[in-house]
Parts: structure tokens; C-alpha cells; sequence
């Protein structure tokens, strides 16, 4: 098994604590998208405490990634899924596929 697919176990694992209806085909394309940060430690996870940390995702993932111009429904799409991914762990690729959903913006990846 290679270093993806092992990470792509982990990442369905703490999918499926949070939904039964995951999309496994977006979470490997959202994983995919994060090239090797998904393989450092640091960089592979999301810290919900760290307030500059959110701010980088909703500029660097929302606005840049996703195309979202719109900064309130990004900060509020994120606390969202900080209240939802309830885990110690919060996987980036995880992390970013919940941001996703929730701004209803699956077609960035078709």
C-alpha cells in the first residue's frame, strides 16, 4: 500500500466518524490537491484554537482554492466544521473536504 492510500485510510476513518455519506472520490481529490503536506505532521492537521491558522484557510483554501470572495461565509463554513470535527486530530485533506461540503463547492473539483 503506498503512502497516500495509507493516508487516505485515516483520513476515511475520521470521515466516517463524522458522516455515513462521504464522498471518497472528492476526499482524494481534495488530498490530492494538498501534494505532500498530507505526509509532514505539522502540516497535515488543522488546529480549531489557532485563530491565524483559520484565517489562513479561509484565504489560502477558500478564497484561492475554492473561489469564494465572500470572507463572513468562509469564517462561519469553518466554525462549522470546527464544531462538527469534534476529534483531537483534525486532518487537513478531512478538514478541507468538510469546508468544501459545506460551501457547496464540489464542482471546484470536478
Amino acid at each position: 500500500m503506498s503512502k497516500f492510500d495509507e493516508a487516505m485510510e485515516k483520513y476515511k476513518k475520521h470521515l466516517g466518524e463524522i458522516t455515513s455519506s462521504a464522498d471518497h472520490d472528492l476526499l482524494r481529490k481534495v488530498a490530492k490537491g494538498l501534494g505532500p503536506s498530507i505526509y509532514n505532521n505539522d502540516a497535515s492537521k488543522v488546529s480549531c484554537s489557532d485563530q491565524t491558522e483559520l484565517d489562513r484557510v479561509a484565504k489560502n483554501y477558500c478564497e484561492k482554492k475554492l473561489g469564494l470572495n465572500d470572507r463572513e461565509a468562509a469564517m462561519k463554513a469553518i466554525a462549522t466544521v470546527c464544531g462538527k470535527y469534534d476529534s483531537r486530530t483534525k486532518y487537513r485533506a478531512v478538514f478541507y473536504y468538510l469546508v468544501c461540503k459545506e460551501l457547496n463547492k464540489e464542482s471546484v473539483y470536478a
